[in-house]
């Protein structure tokens, strides 16, 4: 059964902004993550919030940039993105675990949506 599930993704050129959605079907998850992979490029870590708190972390290269958050009346996880560059081009997924470990790495992230694509052109 698919439990997350993004959406918002397109292509917009340099300066542009984009919301990406994380649809959740599950509560029982402790941290919901975004992860990005560029063409060529290792899967890695965006930002991550806890669904039951405000705490966030980002990766430098989207700090100032992008922001996570969460509604969890609607079950949804946000990352709004601003300000993007060529360089933010890759697919975005989200990820979730049910550990309560505050983890940025991708192995400790069991769930994960099929992701969306993000363009940026010059």
């Amino acid at each position: 059964q698919v439990q997350l599930e993004e959406s918002g993704g397109g292509l917009v050129q340099a300066g542009d902004s984009l919301r990406l959605s994380c649809a959740v079907s599950s509560r029982t998850f402790s941290n919901i993550g975004w992860f990005r992979q560029a063409p060529g490029k290792e899967r890695e870590f965006v930002a991550l919030i806890r669904w039951n708190g405000d705490t966030t972390n980002y990766t430098d290269s989207v700090k100032g940039r992008f922001t996570i958050s969460r509604n969890n009346a609607k079950n949804t996880v946000y990352l709004q993105m601003n300000s993007l560059k060529p360089e933010d081009t890759a697919v975005y997924y989200c990820a979730a675990t049910r550990s309560l470990l505050w983890s940025i790495r991708r192995d400790d992230y069991a769930y994960w949506g099929q992701g969306t694509q993000v363009t940026v052109s010059s």
